[in-house]
């Protein structure tokens, strides 16, 4: 069995209640939620309830009916951005993000007059508030940005940039990809107006669902992405404009939503501290011994308790690309190489355009992985 450490691209292995709620839907409940009144749409019915509850207890958000779901946080990203963004307005992002909000941004601002602002990070990873700050303007209606680097795992400062935007009356959107279920994120203590959120990646969800949270005020800058059935208002072709139907037209992924549910169920037993405590230890673990390695060059802060466990190298001795394919088809160990679809995230670190080689652990992973892995490196490199 392979050793997996690209958790930062999707978490693997699953709880087993995971796979067996996905298995569970499908073969005993299989309805369509939301179409028909037969018991078994009912039972999904609350299935597809009942997540959203845990959802809205996990991030502390209270309003239900504001949680949507979609297919994946790309999705909800070009939902919330591309039905909110309005001519003439200033928007503000950092030069860490993944594709899935650069992309966006600048599609719409080859479309329509849109002013986009990129941040320069340093070479931590982390943006200063005051360059936030101090590009600022009276157009400025939106900051959007991770909360941690799916490449060096750096953690930003999102409570001093929520408080900035609730000053300014910014709209503050938060990608949620690599830190929910491995980080405890607030809704209400941040000041956001919305939150995108996956369920394969910390949340240990299956792939194929993810969704975001919306606050009322948002909201009522918002206009529907797509249109279509919603189980609700038939009689009517004019799409509802209440939550969460305003957003969710189609069917949606229930067995998917029924693993979230469980994958989340299974965060709140374990304890999202003690995940993260484990997770925090096995990179520090990680780390120490990346930083014996001469010819290796560790990217991001040393300390692991400032970032996640996405952890980035490159050798003097190898490419990456070579370097995780001996990983894997020798040793085992399965990683990811290249521009993690984060290029000025490459570039604010000095990777562009060769990229680096990741590995990121997950809570079912060991000292003894971590152990095992140091050992594969030394030998690759000892060559």
């Amino acid at each position: 069995m392979k050793l997996y450490l690209d958790n930062a691209a999707t978490s693997y292995p699953k709880p087993s209640e995971v796979y067996n709620s996905v298995m569970n839907y499908m073969i005993n409940i299989g309805a369509n939620p939301g179409r028909g009144a037969a018991s078994n749409v009912l039972i999904g019915d609350r299935t597809i309830y009942k997540c959203r509850e845990a959802l809205a207890d996990f991030f502390n958000f209270k309003a239900t009916e504001n949680i949507i779901f979609t297919s994946n946080i790309t999705m909800s990203l070009n939902i919330l951005l591309k039905t909110t963004i309005k001519e003439g307005w200033h928007i503000i992002t950092t030069s860490m993000e993944h594709n899935s909000v650069l992309r966006p941004l600048q599609r719409m601002r080859s479309l329509m007059n849109i002013e986009v602002d990129i941040i320069n990070c340093g070479l931590n990873g982390v943006v200063n508030v005051n360059d936030i700050k101090d590009k600022i303007k009276s157009n400025t209606k939106i900051i959007v940005m991770s909360q941690s680097s799916n490449i060096i795992g750096s953690i930003q400062p999102l409570k001093k940039i929520g408080k900035l935007c609730r000053d300014n009356n910014i709209y503050f959107i938060i990608d949620s990809a690599q830190s929910a279920g491995c980080i405890p994120i607030d809704f209400l203590e941040l000041n956001c107006n919305a939150i995108a959120f996956t369920a394969h990646k910390s949340l240990l969800g299956p792939q194929g669902v993810g969704g975001f949270i919306i606050d009322d005020v948002l909201n009522s800058e918002a206009t529907s992405f797509i249109e279509g059935g919603t189980g609700s208002l038939s009689e009517s072709i004019t799409q509802p404009d209440f939550l969460p139907d305003k957003f969710e037209s189609g069917t949606l992924n229930a067995p998917g939503i029924a693993g979230l549910l469980s994958g989340i169920e299974f965060i709140n037993r374990e304890g999202i501290n003690s995940i993260r405590e484990k997770e925090e230890y096995l990179s520090q673990q990680f780390i120490n011994g990346l930083l014996n390695i001469d010819s290796i060059k560790l990217y991001g802060d040393t300390d692991a308790g400032k970032r996640t466990s996405a952890i980035s190298v490159n050798s003097s001795k190898i490419s990456n690309s070579e370097f995780s394919f001996i990983l894997d088809n020798e040793f085992g160990i399965v990683t990811r190489s290249g521009l993690h679809c984060a290029p000025l995230a490459h570039k604010t670190i000095g990777t562009f355009p060769q990229g680096t080689i990741r590995f990121s652990f997950g809570y079912f992973n060991d000292i003894k992985d971590v152990n095992y892995t140091l050992s594969a490196i030394n030998s690759i490199i000892g060559r």
